[in-house]
């Protein structure tokens, strides 16, 4: 069924940065091509660059001729709702912490509820760096804009990261909270918004052939992959001071397993998936800091080729410290103490300049009591029925199951049944059309809550501390701590294979040839 939004008003924080022209203005615009908006709806941009309206929005045309030739490979900007569209968009300058230009935000949105009515409805998207997160709202708050009002709504979303730690995410989480309520807060993950990420929720509870068997009984380990193909490029500064494991770790990895693992929620509802997705992020084994080398490995790749293309290594790259021992790839093993998934470990492992751009979750089942037809496999890696949900790219659903070749011998060879979104004959849409338009309606079950950024930061903080026990014993010895590296284009060190070979058990690449 389609959902209309009432009227509205978007105020867009860092407007001028890349995010809201490459995928916040050409998602308002898809949907208001679908008829998902309403004909009473503004955007204002805020930034510090000084960008007259004209400048912006030709900013903002230029982005959705970008998004419809990269991620609609046969679409074109329909030029007269494009002018239209446009029409619709205004720009504010000004600093993030001066309240002399929240005053002047202020009157400019008075002005914009008064010519398009948007019936008090006021959304607020702070798509900046997070060091002015606590100033923007702060200021919001002292200008009277942070309240709802009695005819309308008002609402925040916040892109990550959400802190850098378990403490920062307190602090920002107790802040925010002195000035908006809970249900204002709209924490944004745009993986949560990907196709196949919502169908793991409709895959697992819609249908009755594999929610019986979806536990310790029959499964035997789950992977979740989440894997770049590209190096840090120019985003050196940024990503020496996150790594992999607050770059991609805390929010996307952690929200993968908690919809595999959670238990069914009473309801398809924003507070019974929330509730279940925090019970089970409370249940993963938390890691004793000094037992995390027996659990993690971290790694940066050296220098190579990716794609044909030379890459340097890490430390070589622009605004790494050459003694830097951030990592860019992390594997772990974690595991989660509930009934339904005791004693069957969860494999994560994210990184840069790998094999591929490959988002996946393979659930791996249990053997046969008794393999018939063993001496027809390869002894060394004995088949399993697999479940593969493949994120990105070409989103799709695969079972891996065994059967007979064709011929007068009992030949047996592993085939899939595969469903993908392709077959649907429609493009799927991009992840923040769906999460922009649960905002303006105001859903917030595929948002981030208080309580699963926290538990979440949790786990994350326990390897950080470990691995700053791990410096400090380096330093102490005078010993420069050195991490594995693993060649570019490869999936990772040895020593995240040894992480599952001695389980008995090994990573499934995509391309058996890249090991």
């Amino acid at each position: 069924m389609k959902r209309v939004t009432e009227p509205f008003l978007i105020v867009v924080f860092g407007a001028s940065g890349d995010l809201a022209n490459r995928k916040l203005a050409p998602a308002l615009y898809h949907l208001l091509k679908q008829d998902y908006l309403p004909e009473d709806f503004a955007v204002l941009g805020f930034a510090r660059t000084p960008y007259s309206e004209e400048d912006f929005r030709a900013l903002i045309l230029e982005g959705l001729h970008e998004h419809m030739e990269t991620e609609h490979d046969n679409g074109k900007v329909d030029e007269k709702l494009a002018k239209g569209f446009l029409e619709k968009f205004y720009y504010q300058e000004g600093k993030y912490d001066s309240p002399e230009s929240f005053a002047r935000l202020a009157e400019r949105i008075t002005e914009l509820d008064e010519k398009h009515n948007p019936q008090g409805n006021h959304l607020f998207y702070l798509a900046t760096p997070p060091n002015v997160f606590e100033t923007t709202t702060s200021l919001l708050h002292e200008v009277d804009l942070a309240k709802s009002k009695a005819d309308g709504w008002t609402r925040l979303i916040i892109e990550k990261p959400f802190g850098r730690d378990l403490h920062s995410a307190q602090a920002l989480n107790e802040h925010l909270l002195r000035l908006f309520a809970e249900d204002q807060i709209y924490r944004i993950d745009h993986y949560l918004g990907k196709e196949t990420v919502q169908n793991i929720l409709v895959f697992r509870f819609g249908n009755g052939i594999f929610e019986p068997i979806w536990n310790r009984n029959y499964i035997d380990h789950v992977q979740i992959t989440v894997a770049e193909s590209l190096g840090v490029e120019d985003r050196g500064g940024y990503y020496d001071q996150a790594g992999a494991i607050r770059d991609m770790v805390q929010n996307h990895v952690m929200q993968l397993v908690a919809l595999t693992a959670m238990e069914p929620p009473v309801a398809f509802d924003a507070k019974a998936v929330r509730d279940q997705k925090v019970n089970v992020m409370h249940s993963i084994r938390p890691l004793d800091p000094k037992a995390v080398d027996d659990r993690v490995v971290r790694a940066q790749y050296s220098a190579g080729k990716v794609d044909g293309k030379k890459l340097p290594g890490y430390l070589e790259a622009k605004n790494i410290e050459p003694d830097s021992t951030t990592e860019t790839y992390l594997a772990w093993k974690l595991e989660i103490d509930n009934w339904r998934w005791n004693g069957v470990p969860f494999y994560v492992r994210t990184g840069k300049a790998m094999a591929t751009k490959l988002t996946e979750i393979n659930i791996v089942f249990r053997k046969p009591p008794l393999l018939l037809f063993e001496n027809t496999y390869n002894q060394l890696h004995l088949p399993s029925n697999v479940l593969t949900l493949r994120i990105q790219p070409d989103e799709s659903i695969c079972l891996s199951v065994d059967a007979k070749r064709p011929g007068p011998v009992v030949d047996v060879e592993a085939v899939t049944m595969q469903f993908s979104y392709a077959s649907f004959g429609a493009e799927s849409a991009d992840a923040y059309e769906r999460l922009l338009l649960d905002a303006l309606l105001g859903d917030g079950t595929l948002f981030i809550r208080r309580d699963e950024i926290e538990v979440a930061w949790d786990r994350v903080t326990r390897i950080l501390e470990g691995w700053q026990l791990q410096e400090k014993k380096a330093a102490k010895q005078k010993d420069p701590l050195r991490l594995p590296q693993y060649e570019p284009g490869s999936w990772g060190p040895e020593e995240a294979d040894q992480l599952l070979i001695r389980d008995g058990r090994y990573w499934r690449n995509r391309d058996s040839k890249k090991k």
